[in-house]
């Protein structure tokens, strides 16, 4: 989370509201503020690539210029940083963390650099030589970026509550929102259910000058790149179990034993099998169930 345009920022008062998501970061927490107060970052650490204490959050390039606070994985940060340690970067803090990928990719290509991640994301990065903060969230929304602009502080979170505990924050029902949330069990970007508090579109980012100058830009459309394939049944049934047998492999990657949701059904149990070629150990699975019978409801 971040606060700027001159509100004073306290650590305390970050590590209040970030610490009202420690079920999605149990591992670890941290927390930077700028020395003139004007921003700072709060992270809840759920570790999954990158163990060690070095790759702690919020992270700092090795320049001391770059500051940030991601949420999500890069699937390909090991390709990228080959790449990037081909093209000069060859000064790392972290044996193999996907989070200072990200940073070394914007110190290398800019935001342009969303372009080149294969992953979930959600992340806030302050560059110092710019003294911009940028929100960025992944192509399809994955992960989640609220924020709430108001009394000259821009304040963001992964949830909603977090938000809320900021007291100059409105709670208020956003009429809108609930209309299409009763219409359609879902409320679009940029609306959220609460006044003022908005929610970064899939697929955008956010850049935020320290004057509080705010523009928002698409990098993504689903239909990019888009085009008519002349491919018989049977090598369109190929290429489909290829490209899911390497999005499985991809998600594989981890440092922490890695299981597979089973709904009951074809998408998940295709998800468990590909990922059943790539072990040797049995795969471990979980289900959502319940004790009473909600059959009279499907």
């Amino acid at each position: 989370m971040s606060f700027v345009e001159g509100f004073d920022v306290s650590p305390a008062y970050i590590a209040e509201m970030r610490d009202t998501m420690v079920h999605r970061g149990p591992d670890g927490a941290g927390v930077w503020v700028a020395e003139d107060r004007r921003v700072g970052l709060g992270h809840r650490r759920l570790s999954i690539i990158d163990l060690s204490s070095s790759a702690a959050q919020p992270m700092w390039d090795c320049e001391q210029e770059l500051v940030i606070s991601f949420n999500g994985e890069i699937y390909n940060h090991a390709e990228l940083r080959e790449q990037l340690i081909r093209e000069g970067l060859t000064q790392w803090r972290t044996d193999h963390s996907d989070t200072e990928v990200v940073l070394r990719a914007f110190r290398r290509w800019g935001i342009a650099c969303v372009q080149r991640f294969v992953g979930m994301f959600a992340f806030a990065l302050w560059d110092q030589r710019s003294r911009e903060l940028w929100l960025v969230r992944d192509r399809v929304g994955i992960k989640p970026l609220y924020y709430s602009h108001h009394h000259s502080r821009l304040v963001f979170a992964s949830e909603i509550k977090a938000l809320l505990k900021d007291p100059q924050q409105k709670r208020a029902v956003n009429e809108k929102a609930l209309g299409h949330y009763l219409s359609f069990l879902a409320t679009p970007a940029p609306d959220t259910l609460f006044q003022g508090i908005k929610k970064l579109a899939p697929g955008s980012w956010l850049r935020v000058s320290s004057e509080g100058r705010m523009l928002e830009q698409a990098y993504w459309d689903p239909m990019d790149g888009v085009a008519k394939l002349d491919l018989t049944e049977e090598e369109a049934s190929r290429e489909l179990i290829a490209r899911l047998r390497q999005a499985v492999e991809y998600r594989a990657v981890s440092d922490v034993p890695v299981g597979v949701f089973l709904s009951g059904g074809i998408d998940s149990s295709t998800n468990a099998t590909l990922f059943a070629e790539q072990v040797d150990l049995p795969v471990r699975t979980y289900s959502i169930g319940y004790d009473d019978d909600y059959s009279s409801y499907q």
